[in-house]
């Protein structure tokens, strides 16, 4: 998949509660909301805040409003653009209030010919909030003490160039063509429970990323990237354990 925004929402017609597809309401909640959305590349990141908005938007109509209103002002506002996510809540509540289940994951299912399909899974409100009880009740099964010193609490994913990436480089570059493979590697949320299926979604950030290391003309990058491709492209390994050894302390580049 191309790493721009797709067109998903044509239709902005809400669909009765019987039998209904969530993935369909996904589309026309945020449709009014996609120019709030210009600046962002990718459609998984958009998809996750409007996923956001619509739980939030749940959750409002359950606890009484002051508990709401402290829980939203907790949320880091230099993480998230607060007043869409506000306007999202807001929205959802006054145009799709009758629609209550929770959304607790979506797939962009890749096809051979257009657009990738938007699927999501849904939770019942009881369901949902009995297992986010269960989760803030659940005793922790570990304390700081099992942690070793210079334990990182990231994820590494660990990217390396195979051969049709190695033929792509070098029909651009027959002059420096690539001797030496190199590794990229990238730290994640090591909150993630299934690397697996995150990077089913993510594919597409470290793809992109990949390519313009070697080479920034973005037109000249294979188009209708897919999972399937990035698998074909790049060995891929995923480490659940990351460790600094060093004191300095690491820093971030802006």
């Amino acid at each position: 998949m191309s790493n721009k925004v797709i067109d998903l929402f044509g239709n902005n017609k809400v669909v009765p509660n019987t039998g209904v597809k969530y993935s369909k309401l996904l589309e026309q909640f945020m449709n009014p909301f996609m120019e709030d959305f210009k600046d962002y590349e990718y459609i998984e990141d958009i998809l996750d805040f409007a996923i956001n908005a619509w739980n939030f938007g749940n959750i409002k109509t359950i606890i009484p409003s002051e508990e709401f209103d402290k829980a939203r002002k907790d949320i880091p506002k230099n993480d998230i653009d607060f007043a869409l996510l506000n306007r999202m809540i807001d929205y959802k509540n006054e145009k799709f209030k009758e629609y209550e289940n929770f959304i607790v994951d979506f797939e962009l299912e890749e096809v051979a010919v257009g657009d990738p399909i938007l699927k999501v899974i849904t939770q019942e409100k009881e369901a949902y909030l009995s297992n986010m009880l269960n989760a803030m009740e659940a005793p922790l099964s570990y304390s700081e003490e099992n942690f070793e010193e210079n334990y990182i609490n990231r994820s590494a994913i660990i990217v390396k160039p195979k051969q049709p990436f190695i033929d792509w480089h070098n029909s651009l570059y027959p002059d420096s063509k690539m001797d030496e493979i190199d590794i990229d590697i990238y730290l994640v949320d090591d909150s993630i429970n299934d690397l697996e299926k995150w990077l089913k979604k993510k594919f597409d950030k470290l793809f992109t990323m990949v390519l313009y290391d070697w080479h920034t003309n973005k037109k000249e990058w294979p188009q209708r990237r897919n999972y399937k491709m990035f698998k074909q492209w790049f060995r891929v390994e995923i480490s659940e354990t990351v460790y600094d050894l060093e004191k300095r302390p690491i820093l971030k580049s802006e």
